[in-house]
This record gives structure tokens, sequence and C-alpha cells, in this order.
């Protein structure tokens, strides 16, 4: 399926103002691919793809997470974070997409992990970063660019911690393991 018709599957299946995030998702996505060596079309797909089960029904989602095996440990989370996840599914099986990295993009965008791919980095990045994103810290987010991806990234990780704990809400497992993982490779670095 080309990337137009993907889009236009997507659209539909949201709300305008998410369908706007995804757009500026896209974006953002192509952009930083272009500037770290990612492949952009790998980029777009997960983009496009990343929030498409957004908005599909909680009760289909629970049993998407229990017939295919994934972790029950996203049960005992928000709702919110089963999205991604199952996004990943639809985007194999409704989709067609089989690459396991643009898999993966779409399946750890909303809590990152542990030894991310940089596609991976690009779109939970642009997810968070993207121009219609308007929360206090952003602009200081999309600036370390200049520094790096996995800078970005773990800033991008630590933020989300952050808001996370600043409303008193658990915080899932792989996404500690992912700012652990940065937090380890700067400790592992010679001088």
């Amino acid at each position: 399926m080309d990337q137009s018709a993907m889009l236009q599957k997507v659209k539909n299946r949201l709300p305008e103002k998410r369908f706007n995030h995804v757009v500026g998702v896209l974006g953002t996505a192509t952009e930083l691919a272009r500037k770290f060596g990612v492949s952009e079309p790998k980029a777009q797909v997960a983009a496009i793809l990343h929030d498409v089960a957004k908005f599909a029904d909680r009760e289909w989602m629970k049993s998407i997470i229990i017939k295919q095996k994934m972790d029950p440990l996203l049960l005992e989370f928000h709702s919110e974070l089963w999205h991604a996840p199952v996004g990943a599914y639809v985007a194999a099986y409704e989709f067609g997409v089989q690459d396991e990295d643009v898999l993966n993009a779409i399946r750890y965008h909303t809590t990152g992990r542990a030894d991310m791919s940089d596609l991976e980095k690009v779109i939970y990045i642009a997810d968070l970063v993207e121009p219609g994103r308007k929360f206090s810290g952003v602009e200081e987010l999309r600036q370390l660019k200049e520094q790096g991806l996995d800078v970005m990234m773990e800033a991008s990780i630590k933020h989300t911690i952050d808001f996370l704990t600043s409303k008193n809400q658990p915080v899932y497992p792989d996404s500690l393991k992912c700012y652990e993982h940065f937090v380890q490779q700067k400790g592992n670095v010679k001088e």
C-alpha cells in the first residue's frame, strides 16, 4: 500500500485533531530521519501508522493484547499505552507492514525501551516534539537535535518519566529501562 493510501485510511479512523498530529509527526520524523541517516520511507510509514489504533475500542484492544500474547503487564497499566502495541498489530495485519523495525517503532512509540533502533528513537521523538505539541520544555527538546539523536532521546524519555511521576502516574518498566540504558551508556564512557 502506498503512503498516500495509508494516510487516507488513517485519516478515516481518527478525529481531525489527531490526524493533524499524525501529519506533524510525519513531517518531524522525515526531518529527523534525514538528519540522522535513518531510512525516510521507513520513518514515514511508522509515523503515518503510529496512532492507527489510538481511538480503537478499549475492549477490542484488550482482546488483541490477550490473543496475540503481548506483554500481559500492559493490562495493568493505563489503556493509553495499549494503542502502540495494538497499532503494530494493525500495521502488520491490516496494512501489510512486515518490516520489524517499522513495527517496533510503532510498538514502542509511547514507552521507549532499552536498545532502541535509530528508527524507533526518531518516531518516539517525533511523536513528542511535532509542531502541534505545546508543553513546557518542548522547545528545549526540539533544539537538542543539534546535539544528536541519543541526546534527544535521553532528554525525551526523561521528560516523559518526569511528567508521569509529577502526575503520580506509574511508569511502564520499558520506559525506565530505556532511561537506564542511556544513563549506563554515559557511565561506561572512558575519559
